[in-house]
């Protein structure tokens, strides 16, 4: 076998997870396949017979490719809107099951995309994938006692303004079916009965701001938007995952997706709400 096809052999083993981690590191599906695709043209300068542990070395290669990106991302910022896309799916389809390992959802892409590079390499880098800082210090190219600093501050606004679900993926299944059973009908004590007191719903709306609040917080708020657009939104939900969560996907009658929505459940009541009305960051079909 010579380098190349134990390259190939390598990356083909290890994509799951190198997808992953490149997903959460930018955001965008798109971004990966090309993240990807870069690392395996960078292989063609290293030596296999140096390589112990192919898939800390992968995990390393990618994430070196990711701030790359991510650099060259934030030196044309002025030029961009936020840059994450949602990851929507089919319950059950491999393909996709990797991206979803460990929950990444909306509310987290949000933070992450709002964090330097850096600061984004360390927390998800060590904090999601285990790396031991002095590897990720050589990363980002900082010390590790800085490196652990970087993660420490980005740890901080996660837990701030990122809440994770806690609760499976069949309860919050359960819970968010029994949501839009309520909105479609228009049933706002039942809505009210399954949010938290201090429920937060966001909506990406880009150029349709019209459609929907950016912001509600508060049970009753909440609860008064989805009786009041419920019943028509509602009927043209499907069930799906969204970034690893129990979520819906609104379908136009040609099928195309008007809308996104992923929910954090939490002790069977919903926490969060985020949806994407932004046709830039839906999803092609």
């Amino acid at each position: 076998m010579d380098d190349q096809e134990w390259f190939a052999e390598q990356l083909a083993q290890h994509r799951p997870r190198l997808r992953a981690v490149a997903y959460r590191l930018l955001g965008s599906v798109t971004e990966v396949d090309d993240a990807l695709q870069e690392a395996w043209l960078r292989t063609t300068r290293a030596d296999p017979a140096l390589i112990t542990n192919p898939a800390a070395w992968l995990t390393t290669l990618v994430g070196r490719v990711c701030i790359d990106m991510l650099r060259a991302r934030q030196s044309r910022r002025e030029q961009l809107s936020a840059t994450w896309e949602p990851l929507v799916s089919e319950y059950g389809d491999p393909e996709e099951a990797s991206l979803h390992t460990d929950a990444v959802g909306i509310a987290l892409l949000v933070v992450l995309d709002s964090l330097e590079p850096a600061e984004r390499l360390a927390v998800v880098l060590h904090d999601m994938f285990g790396m031991p800082f002095e590897q990720v210090a050589a990363v980002v190219g900082r010390t590790p006692a800085a490196t652990r600093q970087l993660a420490s501050r980005a740890r901080r606004r996660l837990r701030e303004h990122a809440p994770q679900p806690r609760a499976g993926l069949p309860a919050q299944r359960r819970v968010v079916d029994a949501f839009l059973a309520a909105a479609r009908a228009g049933d706002f004590d039942a809505l009210l009965a399954l949010l938290a007191p201090d429920v937060v719903f966001r909506s990406e709306n880009g150029r349709r701001a019209r459609l929907a609040p950016a912001l509600l917080t508060g049970a009753r708020a909440v609860a008064a938007r989805a009786a009041d657009a419920g019943p028509r939104f509602a009927r043209l939900c499907a069930p799906a995952m969204v970034n690893g969560v129990a979520g819906v996907v609104a379908r136009d009658r040609s099928g195309r997706p008007v809308a996104v929505v992923g929910f954090t459940v939490h002790d069977d009541r919903i926490a969060a709400i985020d949806m994407i009305l932004d046709p830039d960051r839906l999803p092609p079909g």
